[in-house]
């Protein structure tokens, strides 16, 4: 489960997501240096193998500790993707083949554009598929694909049903795990009409519908997607003004229930773990800027947004300080590993919690004005935000914490899984 927004006004497009996993599945922000004549003739993704492209440019990826592929990034040239699950009736439940995320990365290595990208992703799509287990312990989770492409430019929502799609170009819009195309599509793959007849998933009376034709409804439901995506699209449609702030509150939304965590139910975009029918959980956050010839992004590179700082950052500045990693990094690096004690205390300890968030406000505001300036000091910047890291670590880890209650049981068994994963190294 996820949710992925983007706004363009101004000449700047804005770009932000939050990626919902497992709630013990390490993700990180993984740096991938730009390749020129790469002589390898294939590349393995986390399934197959796909022919290599010899020159790719550098990438911004946040990915899950066990895939090749990533949940959003965004490039060296402002193209920024984020990829949603969506249940349609086509979905491979035997095979395979390319994962979203998988998609989203060859992609981000190779186009410029969002359109570009567009084009590289059905291209593949319609070549490969899409398919293969996309869960880090639930194997038997699969699902389609929907994505959000964005550039300086630009922006195009493409959704996927098997090797179906449909895109149209937007200037605001969010996505969730739902279909949000109907029958007002700008671009789509040919033949579609027939073909949805030919499966059996359209009648032919009346305008050709693909949500209606591809949809599944239960998933869409349970995981509370539609009322997910309804929240950012009211916020869109209301004249959100887009800035760093803006966006972090919107990634920060618990609806209705607040900080009542026991209360959730899968229709916050700020997503809390917590039982059988609510297993996903907000693990990474990301916020891109994309101006022409200026690119910058805040991410947190942690568990639940509302916690957490979202620090900022130039695409080319390498002085992150913990923010990023390089490909091959263990998980006990990443800055998702040292901030879990912090997220799990904080979800159970009121006064914890409200002491993190008051020092997280105060500097999360001084560092997001800052990356507006013309000339950030951006080594001084992740200095600060990795004192802040450090000091609540140690804040959450210095005294024994017992979590009450059924969710608190729930979770002390998710940080057992957690301590497995550490050992781990993200792919290259």
């Amino acid at each position: 489960m996820c949710d992925t927004l983007v706004i363009r006004r101004a000449g700047v497009t804005w770009f932000a997501k939050n990626s919902d996993r497992e709630p013990d599945e390490p993700q990180s922000l993984i740096r991938i240096a730009p390749v020129r004549g790469d002589p390898a003739a294939t590349v393995r993704t986390s399934y197959i193998d796909v022919p290599q492209c010899a020159d790719r440019h550098a990438v911004l990826l946040s990915q899950p500790c066990w895939v090749w592929g990533g949940e959003m990034g965004v490039n060296e040239h402002g193209l920024a993707i984020g990829n949603e699950a969506v249940f349609s009736k086509l979905v491979d439940r035997r095979g395979q083949s390319l994962l979203g995320m998988d998609l989203l990365r060859l992609a981000l290595e190779r186009a410029r554009t969002a359109r570009e990208a567009l084009d590289l992703i059905v291209g593949h799509l319609t070549q490969y598929g899409q398919g293969g287990p996309a869960g880090y312990r639930d194997k038997k989770f699969r699902y389609d694909n929907s994505f959000l492409l964005a550039d300086p430019h630009e922006a195009w929502v493409l959704e996927t049903a098997g090797r179906l799609w449909v895109a149209k170009r937007v200037d605001a819009w969010a996505i969730s795990n739902c279909y949000s195309l109907g029958s007002d599509y700008d671009l789509a793959c040919p033949g579609i009409e027939d073909e949805a007849r030919r499966l059996g998933c359209w009648n032919g009376r009346g305008d050709f519908h693909f949500a209606n034709a591809f949809d599944t409804a239960l998933y869409a439901f349970v995981g509370g997607a539609h009322r997910r995506r309804a929240l950012n699209a009211q916020a869109l449609a209301g004249g959100l003004v887009p800035g760093w702030a803006a966006l972090a509150r919107r990634l920060r939304d618990h609806g209705k229930h607040g900080d009542d965590f026991s209360a959730h139910d899968n229709r916050q975009v700020c997503l809390h773990a917590g039982s059988v029918l609510r297993p996903s959980q907000t693990t990474a956050s990301l916020i891109a800027r994309l101006a022409p010839g200026d690119v910058r992004y805040a991410a947190t590179g942690t568990a639940a947004p509302c916690l957490s700082l979202f620090q900022p950052a130039a695409f080319d500045s390498e002085s992150t300080d913990g923010l990023v990693l390089s490909p091959g990094s263990s998980v006990a690096q990443s800055r998702w590993a040292s901030f879990e004690a912090v997220h799990h205390r904080a979800l159970f300890d009121q006064g914890f919690r409200e002491r993190l968030h008051a020092e997280r406000d105060a500097l999360e505001t001084s560092l997001l004005a800052a990356a507006d300036g013309s000339a950030p000091h951006w080594p001084a910047m992740a200095a600060q935000a990795a004192a802040w890291h450090a000091r609540w670590h140690d804040a959450a880890t210095q005294s024994e914490f017992h979590a009450p209650g059924r969710l608190g049981r729930w979770w002390r068994r998710c940080a057992g899984r957690e301590a497995e994963a550490v050992g781990a190294r993200f792919p290259g």
